[in-house]
């Protein structure tokens, strides 16, 4: 969405504040692993930057968007790292998300064709046909896991355009299968301030080494059938395949395909599904909303299956979905770690000093968006949208290291909703409470609801 872009003053009182609460040895660990979001949504009312304490590690988090911001443009300075960052480099390997600064400039060059716009259409034929059997495949009356459907459409998409047909429908279950374990035992990894859990020889712990395992062995299989064809299949994996460094003419190798690919799943299938159940969520529990999507389906599709043409008449269903990214950003943490002496909100940060961004932090403040815990998509319109302050938004995160799959994101997620929208009404099965689950993305875990047809 547009943005009205704000200067920094020429001078700013900062305020620089440590946390409370923090325990003797752990610091503030225990209340990071017992309740992210409350406590992390607690720390703007001390400062602009605040310090706390993770084990033995300090690490900071920046409240106001300017400070925010600053971090994301200045990569070269903040680069990725931090204690999130780390254990999950031996579970991506050196993907995008994961390497430095400088080998993320050359990946970035190199993966940067696969999502070319001009791609854009042929993954939307994907994304429509596979909005299209999911919405066809619900009963009437009987109450679902809207989170796990969500989680199958997104592996289905993502595992289509990464992979010809024929393959993908061979990987899809192996996919469903390990991915979901995958996620959860890396975030238990990462949360863990003492580096122990994950040596413990416990069924966690195997059943997440098992399932990494067997997703590895996949995409290894993957890439050497495509290497052995050596044919272009159109597709995302045929694109890295044959992408060639702009400045030096260098290829991708095995190692940094199956790195990519990992990646690519990861990000493209758990981020993508849980702000797709949010969406339903937040719509079922505001029918003015409801309405007035169907409103705009109505008119724009007349009963027909939503495709990529369709999209910049879907004005509304874009909105819902900004907004739920907003309550409900996936990615609501992640680090930067300073690899020079530096300085943040007059703070002088040394070399290794890991920095906190958390769009959940932003997305919830007050002073950025008014009643920032309701659901309005129109917050989105463009008369309003322009007053919103810049790098207050930030459900893609920013900069050089900014989500490369978010035009890939938005398009399947506005294909999914105005789909399933114009076929269902989602109802929330009463009585039940939906609290967000703030793991290696935010989930809404189990999400029971009732479809209804329209």
């Amino acid at each position: 969405m547009s943005t009205r872009t704000r200067r920094p003053p020429a001078t700013h009182n900062w305020r620089f504040a440590t946390a409370p609460g923090g325990l003797p040895l752990i610091g503030h660990a225990v209340r990071m692993g017992r309740r992210p979001l409350e406590f992390l949504t607690s720390l703007p009312a001390h400062g602009d930057l605040v310090e706390l304490r993770l084990g033995s590690n300090r690490a900071y988090l920046p409240c106001h968007p300017d400070l925010v911001h600053e971090v994301l443009l200045n990569a070269r300075v903040y680069d990725t790292g931090g204690p999130v960052k780390d254990k999950a480099r031996p579970i991506l390997g050196n993907g995008l998300i994961t390497s430095d600064w400088t080998d993320h400039r050359r990946q970035r060059r190199m993966v940067q064709p696969a999502f070319h716009p001009a791609r854009l259409p042929t993954y939307a034929e994907v994304m429509r046909d596979e909005c299209a059997a999911e919405s066809r495949a619900w009963q009437a009356g009987r109450p679902f896991d809207v989170g796990n459907a969500m989680q199958a459409l997104t592996a289905r998409v993502t595992a289509r355009a990464l992979f010809s047909t024929d393959i993908a429908d061979r990987a899809v279950a192996e996919i469903q299968r390990s991915l979901p374990v995958i996620v959860h035992g890396a975030y238990r990894q990462a949360m863990d301030p003492t580096g122990l859990l994950a040596k413990l020889p416990i069924a966690a712990n195997r059943r997440f080494d098992e399932a990494l395992t067997r997703l590895r062995r996949l995409i290894h299989r993957i890439v050497e059938d495509y290497r052995t064809a050596a044919t272009d299949r159109g597709d995302l994996l045929s694109a890295l395949l044959t992408a060639q460094d702009p400045e030096t003419g260098a290829r991708l190798d095995d190692q940094e395909i199956h790195d990519q690919v990992m990646t690519l799943l990861l990000a493209g299938i758990e981020t993508t599904a849980s702000a797709l159940a949010w969406s339903f969520h937040l719509l079922g529990r505001n029918p003015a909303a409801e309405t007035a999507l169907h409103a705009e389906l109505d008119e724009v599709l007349d009963g027909r299956t939503p495709a990529y043409a369709d999209i910049p008449r879907l004005d509304y269903t874009q909105r819902v979905f900004t907004e739920s990214l907003r309550l409900y950003p996936p990615a609501w943490l992640f680090t930067r770690t300073t690899v020079e002496t530096t300085e943040l909100a007059g703070r002088e940060l040394p070399p290794g000093s890991d920095i906190l961004i958390s769009p959940y932090v932003l997305h919830h403040t007050p002073a950025l968006f008014t009643d920032p815990e309701s659901f309005d998509p129109d917050r989105w319109l463009p008369e309003r949208a322009k007053d919103v302050t810049r790098g207050s938004y930030l459900p893609f995160g920013a900069g050089s290291r900014k989500c490369i799959g978010d035009v890939f994101g938005m398009t399947e997620a506005t294909l999914a909703v105005a789909a399933i929208a114009s076929r269902w009404r989602l109802r929330p099965v009463p009585d039940t409470t939906i609290r967000p689950r703030p793991h290696m993305s935010l989930s809404s875990g189990p999400l029971l609801m009732v479809p209804e047809p329209r």
